[in-house]
Order: C-alpha cells, then sequence, then structure tokens
C-alpha cells in the first residue's frame, strides 16, 4: 500500500522545532559533552557490549523502525495519507490476483443459478460484509450495530437458504443502503453506481471494492484526528522508539557514529589548513573542536550526499526523503545560478538587469532542467539546448532595443561556459555551491529561522525565493533532528572528543593536525 508524500507541503518548522535553534548551542556545549548524563531522564542508556542478535530481537527492532517512521511521516508532512491502488494487470501479482477473482467469482455465479442456489459463498461475503460494517461504527452507535446484526444474521440466513427464501438482493440493497449512511462523501457517487448495478454477482464484487475504498478513507481520518497528538509528544516518542531499537540492536548507531567522525575529520583539517596559513600559531597543539560546528558540519554534509550509494546515519532515516529532495532542487538550483551568473559576465548588465529579465532565464533553464536528477537524463545535452536558448532570447532583446546582436564567437563562448558548468572544479560551479552552502550553514546557527534570514550571499539574488523556501525546510528537518536524537549525539561526540583514549585513526589525526 504505497504511501503519497508530497514533499513541498512539509509540516512548518516552527510547529516542531520553535526553540530549538536558540538553544543549540547551550545543548551541545561543552559542558554537555564532557559531564556525565546518563543520570538524566532524557538521555539514552549507555550503549551495551557486543552481543549476538536474535530474530525475534531483529523484527521488534525492525516493528519499532517502522512504527517510528510511519509516526514521523504522519506528523511532519500534513500532506501524508493512504491510498488504495490496484496492482498492474500487466504484472504477476495483477495477473494472478485477477485469475483468482475471477474463478471466484464466476463460482459464485454458477452456484446462485443452480436449482436449488447454493449460498454457502453467498452467506461467506455477507458475513465479511457484516464485519466491515461494524468497524465502521463508534462505540456508542448501538441502534445501527443491533440493526447490522439483526439483517445481517448469519444464523438466520443459513435457515431461510435452507428453505430458499434467501433474497440476496434484499440484502445487498440494505448493505448499500448502510453504507450510504457511514460513508465519506467523497464515496457518494459509488453508492449511486451501486444503486444502478443490476447483476447481483457484479453487485457483490463492486460492494466489495467500495468497502475498500471505505476502508482506506477510515484510514485517513484516523490520521488526521492522531496528527495534533502525534506532533505534540513526537520528541519523546521517537527518541523513546530508537532507544527500544538500540537496546535491541547495539549497532543501531554505527553510521551515525562514521558520520560524526567524517566530520570530526572535515573540521580537523580545516583547522589545520588555518593553523599552517598563520604565522606565529603553535602547531602542535591539540584542536579544540566545538560539538556545535562538528554536528553542524556533519548535517551540511546531507546535502552533498551520495543517497543512492551511501547508507543515511540511522538518526535521519525518517527524513531521508526529504533530504535527497532538497539536494536534488539544490543541485537545479545551482545551476540556474550558474547560468545567471555567467550570462550576466558575458553579456553585461545593460540587457540582463532588465525588468523580468532574469526571471525569463530562469523559467528557460528550470524547464530544460526538469527531471535532471533521473538516471537517463542528458545533463550535457540540456546545458547546450540552456544556452542555445539564451543566446536567442539576449539577441532578441538586443535587437528590439537597437543594439547589436551578439557575434558568433560570442555565442559560442557563452554556449560553451554554461555547458562547461559539469565539469569537476568548474570555477564559477564551485563558487555558488560554496555560496549556497555558505547559506545554509549560516541558517544552523541563527537563534530563531522565523525572525530573520540571513543575508543572501552574492550571485544567489536570482533564487533567492527558492533558496529561502529550500532553507526554511532545511533547518526545520535539522532543528527537530536535534531535539530528538541530541542526548544520543552527545554521547557519541563526547566519547570521540572529549575521551582520554585515542579513538583509532580519528584520535590518530588528531594528534598529528
Amino acid at each position: 500500500m504505497p504511501l503519497n508524500d508530497d514533499q513541498n507541503s512539509d509540516f512548518d518548522s516552527s510547529r516542531l522545532s520553535e526553540s530549538t535553534a536558540s538553544s543549540s548551542d547551550s545543548e551541545y556545549s561543552r559542558q554537555s559533552f564532557t559531564s556525565d548524563s546518563s543520570s538524566k531522564p532524557s538521555s539514552p542508556a549507555s550503549t551495551s557490549p557486543p552481543k549476538t542478535v536474535t530474530f525475534d530481537e531483529l523484527m521488534a527492532a525492525a516493528r519499532n523502525l517502522s512504527n517510528l517512521t510511519l509516526a514521523h511521516e504522519i506528523a511532519v508532512n500534513e500532506n501524508f495519507h493512504m491510498e488504495h491502488v490496484d496492482l498492474p494487470q500487466n504484472s504477476l501479482e495483477g495477473r494472478v490476483k485477477q485469475i483468482v477473482h475471477k474463478a471466484f467469482w464466476d463460482h459464485l455465479e454458477s452456484e446462485l443459478n443452480e436449482d436449488p442456489p447454493e449460498y454457502y459463498h453467498a452467506i461467506k461475503l455477507f458475513e465479511e460484509i457484516k464485519e466491515t460494517l461494524l468497524s465502521f461504527l463508534t462505540p456508542g452507535a448501538n441502534r445501527i450495530r443491533n440493526q447490522i446484526c439483526e439483517v445481517l444474521d448469519a444464523d438466520l440466513i443459513r435457515q431461510q437458504a435452507e428453505h430458499d427464501a434467501v433474497d440476496v438482493l434484499g440484502l445487498a440493497n440494505y448493505v448499500i443502503i448502510t453504507m450510504g449512511k457511514l460513508c465519506a462523501p467523497i464515496r457518494d457517487d459509488d453508492i449511486k453506481q451501486l444503486k444502478a448495478t443490476g447483476n447481483i454477482v457484479e453487485l457483490l464484487r463492486q460492494i466489495f471494492h467500495v468497502l475498500d475504498l471505505m476502508k482506506m478513507d477510515m484510514v485517513n481520518y484516523t490520521i488526521q484526528n492522531i496528527r495534533p497528538q502525534l506532533q505534540r509528544n513526537l520528541v519523546d516518542y521517537e527518541r523513546t522508539k530508537f532507544q527500544e531499537i538500540l537496546e535491541e540492536t547495539p549497532s543501531a548507531l554505527d553510521l551515525t557514529t562514521e558520520w560524526i567522525k567524517e566530520s570530526i575529520k572535515d573540521e580537523l583539517l580545516s583547522v589545520s589548513c588555518e593553523t599552517s596559513s598563520s604565522p606565529g600559531v603553535d602547531g602542535s597543539s591539540k584542536p579544540n573542536l566545538s560539538p556545535t560546528l562538528v554536528l553542524n558540519n556533519g548535517y551540511l554534509k546531507l546535502l552533498q550526499w551520495d543517497y543512492q550509494k551511501k547508507a543515511i546515519p540511522e538518526t535521519l532515516i525518517t527524513d531521508e526523503v526529504r533530504l535527497q529532495k532538497l539536494k536534488e532542487k539544490l543541485n537545479e538550483l545551482r545551476i540556474i545560478a550558474c547560468v545567471s551568473l555567467i550570462t550576466s559576465n558575458m553579456v553585461g548588465t545593460t540587457i540582463v538587469g532588465l525588468p523580468d529579465f532574469a526571471d525569463k532565464l530562469k523559467r528557460i533553464s528550470a524547464v530544460l532542467l526538469e527531471g535532471m536528477n533521473k538516471e537517463k537524463f542528458d545533463l550535457k545535452e540540456a546545458l547546450n539546448n540552456i544556452g542555445v536558448q539564451i543566446c536567442s532570447e539576449v539577441n532578441r532583446s538586443l535587437s528590439e532595443r537597437g543594439f547589436p546582436t551578439l557575434n558568433m564567437e560570442i555565442q559560442n563562448s557563452l554556449v560553451g561556459q554554461i555547458c562547461s558548468i559539469v565539469e569537476e572544479d568548474n570555477p564559477i560551479s564551485s563558487l555558488i555551491d560554496k555560496r549556497i552552502q555558505l547559506y545554509m550553514k549560516s541558517l544552523l546557527t541563527l537563534p530563531s529561522i522565523q525572525k530573520c534570514m540571513p543575508t543572501m550571499p552574492g550571485g544567489l539574488a536570482v533564487i533567492q525565493a527558492e533558496i529561502e523556501s529550500i532553507g526554511s525546510q532545511y533547518a526545520s528537518i535539522v532543528n527537530f533532528n536535534k531535539q530528538v536524537y541530541g542526548p544520543f549525539y552527545a554521547n557519541i561526540l563526547r566519547k570521540l572528543l572529549f575521551s582520554e583514549a585515542p579513538m583509532g585513526k580519528t584520535g590518530t589525526d588528531a594528534s598529528t593536525n
């Protein structure tokens, strides 16, 4: 049963992480990482020594992860709902289902056409319909409950069958009337179609189809009702569930630990480079890394993560799809900004600075880059087409204003520079990427992104609205993740940053840098 997930309307950051950003520095201060927090209620239990994990424990951990993921999705995604989708008819499962169902309904039809009719399977169907209708009722709906039990009493129907007195059509019509009383308004047309169906076997088949839709409606209604409660208690719920997973599967933080180790190595390398370039600074002293800086650097790496080849940290599994889509959108925006900057440098502000011209170039690029994250997308060809279209648009604007159009040499140079964006270490692409990373990094240090947004770096004005929107979603994910998994990160960082014993290769790097 697929999950319908609209990422563009993810839960607003203010409703899940309103106070997180303002407290992130204090939460991850040196004191919190060097002191013993095992006595705190919010802190995860100490990791137990390696042990053999049984199959039952593994399945229990899988169930906890499934529940955690589902609860997270319901709470943070306002558009999350369940959908009833039939198997494709050309698939093996679809063909098997179609054959089995057709055989059943054909057999039922042959039973009802016998003389006298055989009602065994028809009675079984009405028993199942009865249980389904009862499942839709609230605890206080005693009157309709009693009526359903009385009309669809299997024992009574069997007695009637013994005397060939079963009114199958009458029972089906009662079921349709009752479904009309219990269904959501969106099913009114389906109920009307049921009433217009004449063949009794087809009618029963369609009744079950509509009942399946009503079950899905009930599930989505329940999701809407529990969402506010989940949102109020989601931090504690997710932390508790993950602690249960960790107790059942001690290796459940291995990827997270490696992710933090990589971030520490990056920070040590950065500090080492700064130290070597600063005269008079003692390069032999051990760097004093900020836990908050290490963690934020780790979060930034997620915007350049290879989600197809590299497993994401366990603590971020619930937001993996959202983070991947943010990364993909940022890649598209980076190219659009590069195209805009290259065009501006080549053509000049006379044309590029015209009202709506930059937006027109952005629209051209966005249309031709649609689907760029798909495996078979030819990015080089798309960039070449963008270059050609931009040359055409620039020449048209120049001609309308009485200016000479671009000669072929300049046009070829413009198209060539746009096509070179995909090359490794392209200076324009590297520059734009660094400025996007700088903006995202500044978001993680703000006390509240609702009250103020960081200054947009130069060269990103053309994509400012989109970058701010993505930045808000990104900060929301990060801040909420810190709220839930902060105690787990604290334990890891305490061991890696402040342990007296060297931590393997990372410890060696720290001492040498």
